[in-house]
């Protein structure tokens, strides 16, 4: 009796402790979050005025590029990525100078036209915040640890207005296919927490119920995996772009500010070739589609284009708002294809493409309730599900961990982040993709054999 007592007390005294350090963290994060998302604005606005306001581009890259090059070279990229690299590599410790560099260095990318997210700043900012908390009062390492998951999911709870999902995708985006679940609780916590000091100090949202409920039909799931298939392939081309482009920037021996400058002279001749649509956040652009509009059927594809450019040539800010583009124009497009609602499969694109390309199908999921409501749930799980599995063994964060393989046809090393992933073909005599591929073998062979008949003959 007095054993379960103990364990009884121990795990009450662990709930408090961790409900009031989240609730700190949460309240922290939600003021950081206020007045980065306030300069945003105020960023902006003031560039908005001008017509022409995109020509700052290449200054704007420079300056973002050689303040993170000298002072925080751990602000560079899209924020997300290197919180995950500390959690898993550093135990959750990051340098000070992290959080106002990538704060002015992404106010400064956006507003000049760069097309990057605000959703990685605040993660990053978060997080950060969260390690020097943790060093201020010398918590221990795996305290760190959770304080730093707390941050991550209260500022991506407190930048779009999503509590229970921002809180899911702080858990979730660290492990592919694992729950750290003693984070759960304070991860929560942190994010409602965070949600409610960004609102009491004036942060106002972007929500869109959806109206369109469809009568359930298989055909109608038939239509919503489909399109779960399209998503997981526009989120491979997402990943294999940033990676492409990564890596033409790697090949450039030259000084990294100058990068920066080529980047943004590129991003001008593009907007002058193609729209103003994809620079920036694309905020106006998302609710229009939300709203049914139909973009141009190439929008996805040039805004992955901008968004690769931007954070691997000197830019600095998120990826989800470029993602929230890319799944909505291309849902947009497959609801043109097989004239179906334009709002609805916006919508679905919107969280699958999240769910794919970050691999956080259970955050993308909770996401289109709290973005769209409940009548959409149904259907946005199943294309964040298959878009999820579509997407493979890659990810926008190369520094995920994976926990499991997507496939039991497919080997891989659990454990290893997903740069270092090398899947290998593991095809078993009884499986259905063994027995597809046992069939299509055969049907090249007899199809030679024709062939080979045909010219004998003749």
């Amino acid at each position: 009796m007095r054993k379960r007592l103990a364990e009884e007390t121990i795990i009450f005294f662990s709930v408090f402790k961790w409900f009031v350090l989240a609730t700190i963290i949460g309240a922290i994060v939600g003021f950081a979050t206020a007045v980065f998302l306030k300069l945003l604005r105020w960023g902006t606005a003031l560039t908005g005025n001008y017509q022409y306001y995109f020509l700052l581009m290449p200054v704007a890259f420079f300056i973002s590029s050689i303040t993170i090059k000298y002072l925080a070279p751990d602000a560079k990229g899209h924020g997300t990525e290197k919180v995950i690299e500390a959690v898993h590599k550093h135990s959750g410790k990051i340098k000070w100078s992290v959080v106002p560099v990538k704060l002015i260095t992404t106010v400064i990318t956006i507003a000049s036209g760069g097309s990057a997210g605000k959703e990685g700043p605040c993660a990053q900012i978060g997080a950060g915040l969260s390690s020097m908390f943790a060093d201020i009062f010398r918590f221990d390492d795996n305290d760190r640890k959770k304080l730093v998951i707390c941050g991550i999911s209260a500022g991506f709870a407190s930048v779009f207005g999503t509590p229970l999902a921002g809180a899911m995708f702080g858990i979730e985006v660290l492990f592919v296919g694992g729950l750290l679940y003693e984070v759960i609780l304070p991860s929560f916590i942190a994010g409602v927490t965070s949600y409610h000091i960004t609102t009491q100090l004036g942060i106002e949202y972007f929500y869109h119920p959806i109206n369109f409920v469809p009568v359930f039909s298989e055909a109608f799931l038939i239509k919503v995996a489909m399109a779960g298939i399209f998503f997981g392939l526009s989120s491979f081309l997402l990943i294999e772009s940033l990676k492409f482009f990564k890596k033409i920037s790697g090949k450039m021996k030259i000084w990294e500010p100058l990068k920066a400058l080529i980047g943004g002279a590129s991003l001008i001749a593009l907007t002058f070739l193609l729209s103003t649509d994809y620079l920036g956040l694309g905020l106006n652009s998302i609710e229009n589609t939300l709203k049914g509009a139909s973009p141009a059927w190439y929008s996805f594809m040039a805004k992955i284009l901008f968004t690769s450019i931007t954070l691997t040539f000197g830019g600095s800010g998120g990826i989800v708002t470029p993602i929230f583009f890319i799944g909505t124009s291309s849902g947009a497009l497959f609801a043109n294809i097989f004239h179906l609602d334009v709002g609805t499969f916006a919508a679905i694109g919107m969280v699958a493409l999240l769910g794919g390309a970050a691999n956080t199908p259970i955050a993308a999921s909770i996401m289109a309730v709290e973005f769209f409501g409940p009548q959409i749930a149904p259907y946005a799980a199943v294309a964040c599900v298959i878009s999820f599995l579509m997407t493979g063994h890659r990810s926008v964060y190369p520094s995920q961990v994976f926990a499991i393989s997507k496939s039991p046809s497919l080997s891989i090393v659990l454990g290893e982040e997903e740069e270092d992933i090398d899947t290998q073909l593991n095809l078993r005599k009884k499986s259905f993709v063994g027995i597809c591929l046992y069939f299509v073998r055969k049907i090249k062979e007899l199809g030679g054999k024709l062939c080979s008949n045909q010219k004998r003959s003749v």
